[in-house]
């Protein structure tokens, strides 16, 4: 697994290196006693890593069974998995299993499936927190429709939370789904939600960590 620093972070990271650096050259030239700008310094290099953390963009092999499979799309916690009826663009009950990004987790978003990309629409909304059960309706949010290779639609929702305000969706109608590719990206703090058929195999539960473009969290039945 190769490591680099996701596009959507690279003139962040410059910008805010360049204000550290005048910020911590000033404080080491006018404040006294010595042990304030150590202080300051340390704080800010422990930050910068941070968000360096945040931005990380791995490059993923998906090593299992691709037949059929529907892997995680994001890094995080699964903290919903329920049948819903989704109102917007499937119209029928399905499964729906949601996974939520902390500030520490890895912000890039993977394809679910193998596939084609049908639909890519998005929604003006609130920024609740991405926690909350409605922020799956109420928030901003990109609404991603794919074809699985066995023909079956699932469908991928980003949702901003209280403190992500910029979804970035790379996702284009009429192009290939890719379970091993970025379908976008979400700053700072976020949610996946994936919308997958009633028979759908599923293969994890509320409270379990997931691995995007790793992880199986569920199997699709033949078409």
């Amino acid at each position: 697994m190769k490591v680099k620093i996701h596009r959507e972070g690279t003139n962040i990271l410059i910008v805010l290196l360049l204000i550290m650096i005048v910020i911590n050259l000033s404080a080491w030239m006018f404040i006294r006693p010595a042990v304030i700008p150590i202080v300051f310094s340390t704080i800010s290099g422990v930050l910068y890593l941070l968000i360096i953390n945040f931005f990380r963009s791995p490059r993923r092999t998906f090593k299992g069974n691709r037949h059929n499979v529907v892997v995680s799309s994001v890094d995080g916690t699964v903290v919903a998995l329920e049948e819903v009826f989704e109102p917007e663009v499937l119209r029928r009950r399905v499964r729906m299993l949601s996974v939520f990004m902390s500030v520490f987790n890895v912000h890039a978003n993977w394809f679910p499936v193998d596939g084609e990309v049908l639909m890519v629409r998005h929604h003006n909304g609130r920024f609740l927190s991405a926690y909350l059960p409605k922020a799956s309706v109420e928030n901003e949010r990109s609404t991603i429709l794919m074809r699985a290779t066995n023909g079956q639609e699932i469908l991928a929702r980003q949702i901003a939370g209280a403190v992500a305000r910029r979804i970035v969706t790379y996702a284009e109608p009429g192009t290939p789904a890719n379970i091993e590719d970025h379908l976008g990206f979400i700053k700072f703090g976020s949610r996946v939600d994936l919308y997958l058929p009633l028979d759908a195999e599923i293969y994890v539960k509320i409270g379990d960590k997931t691995t995007g473009g790793v992880t199986e969290v569920a199997r699709l039945r033949e078409s």
